[in-house]
């Protein structure tokens, strides 16, 4: 797929901020269209210490949750890491593996904030405005203030910031720990909950970043590996 990628990324945390308020008037969290998701796709990152970073992207059939195609790039993540700029870190590698699958999905699943942050502008707002499809974010931790949910499957309660309704804690799982869902761009709140259930039929996580998120750890495993081959 074609994605817009950034030129003269910030290094510094007021650039990154600056680059925050310039994109944060793009987002549009309603659906633009009666929604239509065929091939949806999931992105994560692995990191270690030396910042080589591992993206994977990951595009499914909704319907089916097979594989279609998916994409690893390799990287150094350049931009430290700072509590709520942590897109500054990922967006770059992440969208080169968007640009390497085969399919160009119809909705993109973030491992982390979209709207529910600090700044109303999280990796999935990133996302979704520099490769202009439908994101959702899909965070294990919360921004802001919000009650457990009731313990079924689907079971949802409001996420605030500042009063106002930034996200949704979702029980994906009867009994389990939930997610919270936040719209990135081009979709609306419930419809990314009903997306979210719709890719969790055995597992907590969505079926796209948990398989995402299984392959950038693998390859980063793998390139330490090799590195090390090397060295020695």
């Amino acid at each position: 797929m074609k994605v817009t990628v950034p030129d003269g990324w910030p290094d510094d945390a007021d650039a990154a901020t600056a680059v925050q308020d310039r994109l944060r008037p793009l987002v549009v969290a309603t659906d633009p269209r009666p929604p239509d998701f065929r091939v949806v796709a999931g992105i994560d990152s692995a990191y270690d210490d030396s910042g080589l970073v591992a993206a994977a992207a990951v595009a499914l059939d909704a319907r089916t949750l097979q594989t279609v195609t998916s994409a690893v790039v390799l990287g150094t993540a350049t931009f430290p890491y700072v509590p709520g700029l942590l897109a500054f870190r990922e967006v770059p590698t992440a969208l080169a593996a968007l640009e390497r699958l085969d399919a160009a999905p119809d909705l993109l699943i973030c491992d982390g904030q979209g709207l529910a942050h600090p700044r109303r502008f999280g990796l999935a707002c990133h996302l979704g405005i520099l490769a202009g499809v439908p994101t959702i974010g899909v965070a294990k931790n919360a921004w802001g203030e919000c009650r457990d949910p009731g313990p079924e499957r689907g079971d949802g309660a409001d996420i605030r910031l500042d009063g106002e309704v930034v996200g949704r804690v979702l029980r994906t799982r009867t009994g389990v720990k939930p997610l919270y869902v936040s719209v990135g761009h081009l979709i609306d709140l419930d419809t990314a909950c009903e997306q979210v259930l719709s890719l969790t039929p055995h597992y907590r996580q969505p079926e796209t970043t948990r398989q995402a998120d299984q392959l950038c750890r693998r390859a980063l495993r793998e390139a330490v590996l090799r590195r090390g081959d090397i060295a020695g």
